[in-house]
């Protein structure tokens, strides 16, 4: 098995003209390697995998497993409302040699918790690489609770999950009761820390696609026993973090991004560019941190 401790970002996919911009990918490929990234998770939320095709999906997950050659690992979102599909996108994930799976529970149609179950299990019996399931309830409509994860969780292929309840009730009772090896990962920037004191294993995070090394160092100065130093990077982070949450995600953190003249800052329709107003806000905080 092939997960991570630490930060694995939840990385942008970078559009010029309405493609997907693969020179700018390598870029930012080669950033996260230089800052420290301690895994890419591509096509994600952040990743506007919504907006992307499955052909498109595919080529993103080829393209990246080609590129990293082993430098970190790939974990790709194959996540979907259709049982059927994220099967074959999660088995063609693992034939082009994926590390590992992120798997968001099926939106819109709102199964039952035995529906999560099932919907699961026969993913993660389709296929020989870890699931890190994503339970996302703001976006999806559907909470996984802390019950559910736990029987999922003794799943030889179900490695771990990316809990972005920002509940930390549930967060806790998810720490206390899933399978003893199970990963679990702060889905929510804010939250790094106590998911961490709670045993987490890091953050899938979309602040670390503008300062990869902090996240990394966040975390790891947590495992090494500096507290204080945790403590300081994720209070310093908030108000950047907060801003980057201001409009839907990922439309903030690709505008910091083009700011920082690492993307273009253009999304996919239906979102659009940041307004004025917000922006002014985000430039703001980003000359505070010394940004720009």
């Amino acid at each position: 098995m092939r997960l991570f401790k630490g930060s694995g970002v939840a990385l942008i996919t970078p559009f010029k003209y309405g493609e997907v911009d693969y020179e700018r990918l390598k870029r930012l490929i080669d950033f996260h390697v230089e800052n420290e990234t301690d895994a890419l998770i591509i096509a994600g939320t952040t990743g506007e995998a919504s907006t992307l095709s499955k052909d498109e999906k595919k080529a993103l997950y080829e393209f990246s497993v080609n590129y990293v050659d082993g430098r970190l690992p790939v974990i790709v979102g194959t996540g979907g409302n259709n049982t059927k599909d994220v099967i074959e996108l999660s088995k063609f994930a693992e034939a082009v040699g994926c590390d590992g799976l992120l798997i968001v529970t099926p939106y819109y149609n709102k199964t039952t918790q035995e529906g999560l179950i099932k919907h699961f299990t026969v993913i993660a019996d389709s296929v020989s690489i870890p699931i890190i399931m994503y339970n996302v309830p703001n976006r999806t409509g559907l909470n996984m609770k802390p019950s559910t994860v736990e029987k999922l969780s003794v799943h030889p292929n179900i490695a771990g999950i990316k809990e972005a309840s920002g509940d930390i009730t549930q967060i806790t009772e998810i720490a206390k009761y899933a399978s003893e090896n199970f990963y679990l990962y702060s889905g929510n920037d804010d939250h790094i820390l106590p998911v961490l004191a709670l045993g987490g294993k890091g953050v899938i995070s979309v602040v670390a696609n503008i300062l990869p090394k902090d996240v990394h160092d966040l975390c790891f100065a947590y495992f090494l026993g500096n507290i204080d130093k945790a403590r300081e990077i994720q209070l310093n982070l908030f108000d950047l973090i907060r801003l980057l949450f201001i409009e839907t995600n990922p439309i903030p953190v690709k505008e910091a991004m083009a700011l920082l003249g690492l993307d273009t800052g253009e999304v996919r329709l239906p979102l659009i560019r940041m307004t004025e107003k917000n922006k002014e806000l985000l430039i703001n905080e980003m000359k505070n941190l010394g940004l720009l």
